[in-house]
């Protein structure tokens, strides 16, 4: 069984970087992935998709990266029960990153 997907897509804000209990260092990003077909009005929609990475990935897309910079993340799937103040619970999908890579960025001056 396989468990490998690969999203080209924009960030959709500025990564933070935090460290866990135990010392690991780690972000959670979004980035924007665009349909490449139209909707039933003939637009495109988006998808959102969020993202974990983990150590020297995380580390580094947090020095180089800004919101609206184009990303390549390669990684798998991973699913997470998550429990509401409500005490109901949601299912959250995200992807794991093995490698990102840095596919344009925006200058600033």
């Amino acid at each position: 069984m396989v468990n490998q997907t690969i999203i080209v897509g924009r960030l959709v804000k500025n990564p933070e970087l935090r460290e866990t209990e135990n010392g690991n260092k780690v972000t959670n990003i979004t980035l924007a992935v665009p349909r490449s077909y139209k909707n039933s009005t003939g637009e495109y929609e988006t998808d959102f998709i969020s993202c974990v990475l983990w150590k020297g990935i995380a580390e580094n897309t947090v020095e180089y990266c800004k919101r609206g910079d184009l990303l390549g993340v390669k990684g798998r799937l991973q699913t997470r029960v998550i429990e509401q103040e409500d005490e109901s619970k949601r299912t959250s999908i995200e992807l794991v990153a093995e490698k990102v890579s840095f596919l344009s960025t925006r200058r600033y001056d």
